[in-house]
């Protein structure tokens, strides 16, 4: 199995608005009417109350009549908005820094770079069976701050060429003052954190994502590396041209947004 970390592939955020003049629209739709209703938008719970948010999800989603539609695609419209307000920070890991944070913790404090960001993984390195269906591929993470210090994580899955959509997976919120505490949690009440028993997983040096626990251990992981290893951090390259190919096939479609490259730096 083939996989990526040269460029920050499309994002979710991309999906979600795929020009800016769409985001920055709903940025300010949430803005105002927050200011006027008197709520805070940095809040999920609020953030899902607001009727411009709804209306967004309704007029974007496939099934805008389901009455469950604002529920399963309202934490990622959330995301992406404050991803958008933080100044889109956005980190590439390479494989060799994926795999070294799954299999062990790094020096540095788990200090989040900002309010709010995304993480992309490597493509096809980790992945997680969130439903009955078969197995994802994960794209990345989320992570957003909301009042009283509490962290937000949206795992998202399934950003493939072939199809519309992603999949999302909503973690239970947890305080940035017990990220310390996350670095070298054991999330899994049987067998090591990360493993996977996926065909060919051996081969292909695969991980997979079965808790939240295991979220919130490699976000830490992730902070801390990024916190102790500045040097490891440099300015993302697109592709000098992009190759689009066929539906799944060809290279992945390069993000159109400025990114950081996390590589293995020197001890």
């Amino acid at each position: 199995m083939s996989l990526h970390d040269d460029y920050a592939r499309l994002t979710p955020f991309e999906l979600a608005f795929p020009t800016d003049e769409q985001a920055a629209a709903l940025v300010r739709a949430v803005v105002e009417e927050a200011s006027a209703r008197g709520v805070d938008p940095t809040a999920l719970g609020e953030f899902l109350t607001l009727g411009s948010v709804e209306a967004f999800v309704r007029d974007t989603a496939d099934a805008a009549a389901d009455p469950t539609v604002l529920h399963r695609h309202g934490p990622l419209v959330y995301h992406a908005i404050r991803f958008a307000e933080e100044g889109r920070r956005l980190y590439l890991l390479t494989s060799h820094v994926a795999r070294y944070l799954a299999e062990g913790r790094p020096d540095g404090e788990p200090k989040l770079p900002a309010p709010a960001g995304y993480v992309q993984l490597p493509q096809h390195l980790v992945w997680t069976r969130a439903t009955a269906d078969a197995p994802e591929s994960v794209d990345g993470v989320f992570w957003s701050v909301a009042p009283n210090d509490l962290v937000h994580f949206l795992l998202v899955t399934g950003l493939r060429p072939d199809r519309p959509g992603v999949g999302v997976v909503a973690i239970p919120e947890g305080p940035v003052r017990d990220a310390g505490e996350w670095l070298d949690i054991e999330a899994r009440e049987e067998g090591p954190d990360f493993a996977t028993d996926l065909p060919g997983a051996e081969i292909d040096g695969l991980y997979e994502i079965q808790s939240a626990g295991e979220v919130f251990k490699l976000m830490a992981r992730c902070f801390a590396y990024l916190d102790g290893m500045p040097d490891a951090v440099e300015r993302g390259e697109p592709p000098a041209v992009a190759d689009e190919g066929s539906p799944g096939a060809g290279p992945p479609k390069p993000s159109r947004l400025d990114f950081s490259r996390v590589t293995l730096g020197a001890p």
